[in-house]
């Protein structure tokens, strides 16, 4: 891991040194995720690396082969078919 030293600016602005911004894919523009830690540490991500590592955490509790993704629009059918049976019923 390496370390490199930015200013505060008056504004509260941070510029983030080129060669971490090309390391992290930024360009100008580009949105990243700021965390806190307990320590009082600063982490700065990418958005895309953030969300990268969330749905890696998240694949942890899905066993493998399983797709929500079909689940949910099977869900979603189905509560459209009974809601149209509901329908047809009242008709």
């Amino acid at each position: 891991m390496e370390t490199y030293a930015a200013r505060l600016e008056k504004s509260g602005r941070i510029l983030i040194p080129a060669a971490v911004r090309r390391t992290l894919g930024l360009a100008e523009g580009s949105m990243v995720v700021v965390k806190v830690e307990s320590s009082g540490a600063i982490g700065i991500v990418s958005r895309s690396q953030a969300l990268a590592q969330a749905r890696k955490e998240l694949r942890k509790h899905i066993p493998p082969g399983r797709d929500l993704v079909q689940e949910l629009i099977q869900d979603r059918q189905r509560e459209a078919a009974e809601m149209a049976q509901a329908e047809a019923a009242r008709s």
